[in-house]
């Protein structure tokens, strides 16, 4: 949850920031900094989830591959 907040942070400086420079209004820039922010916030931690859920499931079926970084940082590196 602190990666999603720390993200949440700079996503809600960076909506703001284009919305002034845009508009030049800080109403607009104000607004969008709460509302997109928010929104894409909760799908992000929502996408997360559903990744590691995903991630999870196929690490137990064995006849899937697995293509999670901490089984690529095990397995070395590629030889060609």
């Amino acid at each position: 949850m602190k990666k999603t907040m720390s993200f949440a942070v700079v996503h809600f400086t960076v909506a703001f920031t284009v919305g002034y420079v845009m508009t030049g209004s800080v109403l607009v820039g104000g607004t969008m900094a709460l509302i997109e922010p928010a929104i894409n916030t909760f799908a992000f931690y929502a996408h997360e989830k559903v990744w590691t859920k995903m991630t999870h499931s196929h690490s137990d079926n064995k006849s899937s591959a697995d293509f999670s970084t901490k089984n690529l940082v095990k397995s070395g590196p590629m030889e060609v």
